[in-house]
């Protein structure tokens, strides 16, 4: 039998894994292999570790959100509860000094009504005061010898 190239290619080979074999490198490379599906493994359990964290973080940070809109909104309704009051307060204040400025102006009213009849009466006194002396003086200038003398006999008679 012929050693052809096929044998000793087939020979070559058996004993090229063989050797390798011999020499622990399927074991090596199995080994090399675990351990890089271990580092993938760990990197994955990592991966998963920090997404569960950033979702952690992501839902903190949205209740803080929510709460920090639950405050602006609670500070936006405590505003406008506030302008309210005060805009009420001040409509209050407004219509108690119209009331007061109106009653006021109505006392300085009255005041003057009471003056102005007061110094017509007393302008109607000084007059009917002149007329009665006008008209006594021409009564007396009449009669008035004659009631002197009356008066006379009459304040007589009562002092005896």
């Amino acid at each position: 039998m012929e050693l052809d190239a096929t044998l000793w290619a087939f020979v070559g080979l058996v004993v090229f894994l063989g050797l390798v074999t011999y020499l622990g490198v399927p074991k090596k490379v199995t080994a090399a292999l675990d351990d890089k599906s271990k580092k993938i493994a760990d990197e994955l359990e990592e991966a998963k570790r920090l997404r569960e964290e950033a979702q952690s973080l992501l839902a903190e940070y949205e209740r803080k959100r929510k709460a920090a809109e639950d405050e602006a909104a609670e500070i936006i309704e405590a505003a406008k509860s506030e302008a309210d009051r005060l805009t009420e307060e001040a409509q209050q204040s407004l219509d108690d000094l119209i009331t007061r400025r109106t009653k006021a102006v109505e006392e300085k009213i009255a005041q003057a009504e009471s003056q102005a009849i007061a110094d017509v009466r007393a302008r109607s006194a000084d007059i009917a005061v002149e007329a009665a002396k006008l008209v006594l003086a021409d009564k007396m200038a009449d009669k008035g010898d004659a009631l002197i003398d009356a008066a006379i006999k009459d304040v007589s008679s009562n002092l005896n």
